[in-house]
């Protein structure tokens, strides 16, 4: 039975834990009284639906179900959590958590707030608790960062639990040592803001120029190392005590209007919007959205090839559901080990998939077979790997721009030195290419073929036993040019 969340306020940010919640596998009920929530949610899981999965190197989860409430009640009526998004007035967050713990006592309730404390949330509540603050940052079913934030009052137990449901849903739970107003990523956003806010008032730069600062410059490196180990490296050998030594009398100099702000009026809401028109105003708030997330799952990704970062937590993620995923494995049928979607630097001039990419997602199913029965990159280490012998691809129908491509994968037949495989890529039902590959287990040092270590066999051979009982695939021993019949 799929686990449930209730979503209250289903904005930019509800909006984000929805799709969260629901592409691993969690059931949602959502209450929002705006009659354009259904919509918005609609579009904000398109998007996710086109960026998460790109993310997961294991067969995502069945979609949850998502269903939408008249009532708060019947929204958290069977949930074990619930995410509040509701506007940032204190009143109306009492009033939903009355609500709330009326309908479904002992319910932990998580608040994306972006600056209560978790005290002033549970400020007139029977069961204070069982509130606390989750703050995510947008998009939510991207970035995985949660600053989790209680008060005195919530138990050691709460906390846990929260950071646990966090972790299943592929978040980074940081749990905050100590209760402070906006937490420590607004704080540290706040300080930017204001800065910025002072170089477009008194002319130094536009807000493109700003945002070419930031993203042609520092925010690499911010978005891989963060702050310090980025100014460790700046101290050269000599490490931090020497980047202190050099740079810390700069913090005595008036560079900066940190315990200043400027006045908020009209006239620099309009030099604001005015700017930002300027700079982004050609793009539609949804296109912006999907550039963002495409620029967002590539540098995720390859932060995870190098499991370093956010992208470490990708691969942790990706490790707790492949283990559950193994559990299912065995039923007899090929296995989903991919989902793929088709990108614009995938095709040919005609606008279907190029030859290479079709190579290149096969080579993806394959890898994500070897990982899951552990034949990964620690294996290699250690001096084995999975050669491929041979290979044959047929190509049988197109994959356009856009379409996701689903790869299952086969066991022909298997021993301990040899692995046949069969690898189906589909559109939907549709098939548009197969991939027979021939794998040899090889000792790397040796430079030959040995049988597979134990560990990898006692993961392997029950597959193969399963896929043993099906039909051979058709096509499975074609020669190139062979007639079909």
């Amino acid at each position: 039975m799929a686990r449930k969340a209730a979503i209250i306020g289903g904005g930019v940010i509800g909006g984000g834990w929805a799709a969260r919640f629901l592409l691993n596998g969690w059931d949602v009920g959502v209450f929002d009284p705006d009659p354009e929530a259904e919509r918005k949610i609609a579009a904000v899981l398109a998007n996710a639906r086109l960026a998460l999965p790109a993310l997961s190197d294991v067969p995502m989860p069945a979609e949850g179900k998502l269903t939408f409430h008249g009532t708060i009640g019947e929204a958290v009526d069977g949930a074990e959590y619930v995410q509040e998004s509701v506007s940032e007035r204190i009143e109306l967050k009492h009033k939903v958590y009355a609500q709330l713990q009326q309908a479904n006592p002992g319910v932990l309730i998580g608040s994306s707030t972006s600056g209560f404390k978790a005290s002033d949330l549970q400020k007139g509540s029977p069961a204070p608790e069982n509130i606390i603050v989750a703050h995510p940052f947008n998009p939510v079913y991207l970035l995985p960062l949660s600053e989790v934030s209680g008060s005195p009052k919530n138990t050691p137990a709460t906390v846990e639990k929260t950071v646990q449901i966090m972790k299943d849903i592929g978040m980074f739970p940081l749990v905050i040592r100590h209760e402070i107003d906006a937490f420590i990523g607004n704080r540290f956003l706040e300080a930017v803001w204001r800065e910025a806010l002072w170089m477009l008032k008194d002319g130094i730069a536009t807000t493109e120029e700003i945002d070419d600062a930031i993203r042609m410059g520092f925010g690499l490196r911010w978005g891989q190392m963060g702050l310090f180990e980025t100014y460790r490296i700046a101290g050269g050998e000599a490490g931090m005590r020497h980047f202190m030594a050099q740079f810390g009398p700069a913090l005595k100099w008036p560079w900066t209007k940190l315990m200043d702000v400027p006045e908020f009026n009209d006239e620099l809401v309009d030099l604001v919007a005015s700017q930002s028109d300027a700079q982004s105003g050609m793009y539609g708030i949804r296109e912006l959205e999907r550039i963002r997330d495409q620029n967002l799952v590539g540098f995720l990704r390859s932060l995870k090839e190098r499991n370093w970062g956010a992208g470490k937590v990708l691969r942790e993620h990706d490790e707790r559901r492949r283990a559950a995923f193994h559990a299912g494995t065995l039923d007899g049928t090929p296995l989903k080990m991919a989902e793929m979607q088709v990108l614009p630097g995938w095709i040919d001039y005609n606008g279907h998939m190029t030859e290479s990419r079709y190579l290149f997602c096969a080579s993806e199913v394959c890898d994500a077979f070897l990982r899951l029965i552990g034949a990964d990159m620690d294996y290699v280490a250690g001096g084995h790997s999975y050669y491929t012998a041979e290979t044959h691809i047929r190509h049988l129908d197109e994959a356009k721009l856009g379409e996701r491509i689903t790869g299952t994968l086969q066991v022909v037949k298997a021993d301990e030195k040899r692995i046949h495989t069969f690898i189906t890529l589909a559109v939907g039902d549709r098939p548009v290419a197969t991939v027979e590959q021939m794998m040899l287990h090889v000792d790397m040092k040796a430079g030959k073929a040995c049988p597979a270590a134990p560990e990898v066999l006692v993961l392997l051979n029950p597959i193969a036993t399963a896929h043993a009982g099906l039909p051979v695939p058709e096509g499975t021993g074609r020669a190139v040019g062979q007639k079909k019949g």
